[in-house]
């Protein structure tokens, strides 16, 4: 059995893009916010979130502003912008029809 932490390899940027669709988050509230939503199943290491950042910024699917945190401390926030939307329903579906293959063959006896 994997490591609570292991991420099916593609998935983060799925998990970004779903975390950050109802309201902008910083890196660490992301990640924070993908372990309380499954259960501390899916764990994404402190720095993780950061390289995927950057790379769904550059394909301008989020997009990220200095703002003020609930602490009183200067983070960027990130956002989905209208390419983002479409991607994450594009991964969305993708994930869904992947899984449910997945469940098939494992649970075919």
């Amino acid at each position: 059995m994997g490591k609570p932490s292991d991420l099916v390899q593609g998935t983060l940027d799925l998990l970004i893009l779903k975390t950050i669709s109802l309201e902008p988050k910083h890196g660490w509230a992301i990640a924070k916010r993908i372990q309380q939503i499954s259960s501390a199943v899916q764990q994404v290491q402190q720095r993780s979130p950061y390289p995927a950042l950057h790379r769904l910024e550059q394909k301008a699917w989020i997009k990220a502003k200095w703002a003020e945190t609930e602490t009183g401390r200067k983070a960027k926030l990130y956002s989905l912008t209208a390419a983002g939307r479409a991607q994450l329903e594009k991964e969305a579906a993708n994930w869904s029809r992947l899984s449910t293959a997945i469940n098939l063959v494992v649970e075919t006896t």
